[in-house]
């Protein structure tokens, strides 16, 4: 069973305490009746609408969660804890998985979705779909690092599409990393080409959609239309 009020919030991407007015003006519908109690709670099987929309009709969903470490970007983890194992109950269905995949120890924006084909059209390196990365390293960049990111370096015998790479701090040790691919570790085998080691990696925004800050590491909540358009801008 799921509170109301915590789902109208979360469906809405607004304040709790928002949802619970717009739910005793009876503006929120349970089953095509008024239910102005925050606290009731559906099952799966009732039907939620405000203004006609409903909400528990989507067919896919969107979640946006800041993962912290020692979690790992699978579905399933052979008894290690994964995204999926942190969802929420109201939020936990069938078919849920991470769109692309973070390293255990990589911290920030993952995105949860049911939906594979637009899994796919923002992790094909031909939709230029930009991820930002924030990472603190054990020694400062110099320009032929940055030349090398941007050039579109080789790792063995594949070639990568051209990088981003610019200093955050005057030390050139916290930088911020734009890719538009995905491959094992790349980051971090970026970085071990030059001799450097990537201390700290956490992914900022996909897309031009950044992680939300309020969302302390752990905590997720569901992507509205408008961020989805602004992952694939």
């Amino acid at each position: 069973m799921t509170r109301l009020d915590k789902f109208t919030a979360e469906k809405l991407n607004i304040t709790r305490s928002a949802a619970k007015s717009l739910i005793k003006s009876g503006e929120v519908f349970v089953n095509s009746k008024p239910v102005t109690s925050p606290d009731f709670k559906f099952s799966d099987e009732d039907e939620i609408t405000v203004s006609g929309s409903k909400l528990n009709s989507d067919k896919f969903v969107y979640i946006m969660m800041n993962k912290p470490k020692g979690v790992i970007s699978a579905s399933e983890g052979n008894g290690e804890k994964t995204v999926i194992d942190l969802l929420p109950p109201e939020m936990k269905q069938k078919n849920l998985f991470p769109a692309g995949r973070l390293d255990k120890d990589t911290t920030g924006f993952v995105l949860i979705t049911n939906d594979g084909d637009f899994a796919h059209s923002i992790l094909s390196p031909k939709k230029h779909v930009d991820k930002t990365y924030i990472a603190l390293l054990d020694k400062g960049v110099d320009r032929g690092v940055i030349m090398d990111f941007e050039s579109g370096m080789s790792l063995g015998e594949e070639i990568l599409l051209p990088a981003k790479l610019s200093a955050e701090n005057e030390e050139k040790t916290l930088v911020k990393v734009v890719i538009k691919q995905g491959i094992y570790h790349q980051i971090k085998r970026m970085f071990k080409k030059h001799s450097i080691e990537v201390l700290e990696l956490k992914r900022i925004k996909i897309g031009s959609l950044p992680l939300d800050e309020k969302l302390k590491e752990g905590e997720c909540r569901y992507i509205t239309q408008d961020e989805l358009n602004q992952i694939k801008q």
